[in-house]
């Protein structure tokens, strides 16, 4: 029966799961990460999985909240050239101008939800430098969450990936605009829903760092 149901998976499936057994075997022993997350597991829908940007890495951690491909927005320039156009098309990346105002990138995002396939964004647009914990965000994931009715899993990191460090990803509860589904969008709509989802990144934020502030504490 297994050996069955392995012959249904598609190209992009197998794919993906090669990758995840990649970031194990591979990279998980140089670049070690710990990730917390419900117990419920992720795999009965599509998602929209959003978090914080700080490094280039940060898709990896998104890419294991789940066991399901996941189809990453990625900035229009990595599709131009070299090993990474290779990458992000072998990966069935989104392509998007960093302006947000890409509607062809809405539109390939809206197909894959409505198929039943997840998608990765990260909101801030571009990789946070400053000393900020979140940049502003580019509208597009909450408006493609309530065009689709699909939920959104928040996730969070605290520091950057670094080689040798361990770095830990906060994971939170699906949440969905489920109040505006089937209203029509006002720009304020948009802008209230992008700030209730920065909230609650912020919030997983603070989490993040009571529980790492306790284990110090407990190992210190």
């Amino acid at each position: 029966m297994a050996k069955k149901e392995k012959n249904k998976l598609t190209k992009f499936e197998k794919w993906f799961r090669s990758l995840h057994r990649f970031v194990n075997v591979v990279y998980r022993p140089f670049y070690p990460y710990k990730i917390h997350k419900p117990e419920t597991p992720y795999e009965d829908r599509p998602y929209i999985i959003i978090g914080n940007h700080l490094s280039l890495f940060d898709p990896v951690l998104a890419a294991m909240a789940t066991k399901k491909p996941i189809h990453f927005m990625a900035k229009k320039e990595l599709f131009e050239k070299g090993l990474m156009k290779k990458f992000v098309n072998k990966c069935e990346c989104i392509p998007v101008y960093r302006d947000g105002g890409d509607m062809n990138a809405v539109i390939k995002a809206m197909k894959y939800l409505k198929n039943g396939e997840s998608i990765g964004i990260f909101p801030e647009g571009k990789r946070n430098r400053t000393g900020e914990r979140l940049l502003p965000f580019k509208s597009g994931a909450t408006a493609l969450s309530i065009k689709t009715k699909t939920p959104i899993i928040p996730f969070v990191m605290v520091k950057k990936i670094k080689f040798g460090r361990t770095t830990h990803a906060l994971y939170g509860e699906p949440y969905e605009f489920t109040e505006y589904y089937g209203k029509k969008l006002t720009e304020e709509d948009i802008k209230t829903c992008d700030e209730i989802l920065r909230q609650k990144i912020l919030e997983l934020y603070e989490q993040l760092l009571e529980m790492l502030s306790k284990k110090k504490k407990k190992h210190g």
